[in-house]
């Protein structure tokens, strides 16, 4: 039976974890660290060779200069400095990837800071459309920046996470929490399911949330990346929904 729903299977690569050969084959789009938090000229050509291999749409993964905390430390950044940051490692990513590069998705603190807050999101956008708008821009289902990149003219695929519980207000649950990060695959195949399926997710405390999403993320640093992607691959599979890059 040919299925008429379909959505994107995002993971961040290229950042050391050892589980890209593992995950490329069960994903759609691969969001390739650039530099900043982790990932460098090696890194970079090995992983976009890899997602080449496997069809996989290639993507560009900046996120701040600070490897010693993976970049998911929330660090000062006025507008014109996100946009630098962002074009910077970009600039050098595309370089490498070429024509092959599809789309942009921000990294841990910056993804939340530019996500959130109007003048970040703002200039990042701007900065995006002026000097790469055929790029598909990765950005969290309902934030700021998803809203404003679309005002800027931006093509943006709202995204989810398969692999990370959220709060009532529909943010990701802060990694400070030990509840934050789903490690069971099954669990986060039924979190997948759930946000396609009736497009909602169950928060910490048990609230139905909204979400709306074109692209759900598996994180590449995570326990066990593969098996998540195995068991949603096979839940999707299930419910008629064919994983494909967004907008394809």
């Amino acid at each position: 039976m040919t299925s008429d729903r379909t959505i994107d299977l995002n993971c961040d690569l290229g950042e050391g974890s050892g589980h890209d050969a593992a995950v490329m084959p069960l994903i759609s789009s691969a969001n390739i660290a650039s530099g900043g938090h982790a990932g460098d000229q090696q890194s970079m050509l090995a992983t976009i060779g890899l997602a080449r291999d496997h069809g996989v749409a290639i993507g560009c993964h900046p996120g701040h200069a600070d490897p010693e905390h993976f970049g998911r430390r929330p660090l000062p950044i006025s507008p014109t400095a996100a946009a630098d940051l962002v074009a910077s490692q970009l600039a050098h990513f595309a370089t490498i990837a070429g024509a092959d590069l599809r789309h942009i998705k921000l990294h841990g603190a910056l993804y939340h800071q530019v996500g959130d807050d109007e003048e970040l999101a703002a200039a990042v956008s701007r900065r995006l459309a002026s000097d790469w708008p055929h790029l598909l821009l990765f950005a969290a289902a309902g934030s700021r920046l998803a809203a404003v990149a679309q005002t800027e003219g931006l093509r943006v695929a709202a995204e989810a996470f398969a692999d990370r519980r959220y709060t009532a207000s529909g943010r990701l649950l802060p990694r400070s929490d030990s509840a934050a990060v789903i490690e069971c695959p099954a669990t986060a195949a039924q979190q997948a399911v759930a946000l396609l399926v009736t497009g909602h997710v169950s928060s910490n405390a048990g609230e139905a949330v909204a979400i709306k999403a074109d692209t759900l993320c598996v994180h590449g640093d995570g326990a066990d990346p593969a098996g998540c992607l195995q068991a949603i691959h096979t839940a999707l599979a299930a419910n008629n929904i064919a994983v494909r890059h967004p907008f394809q």
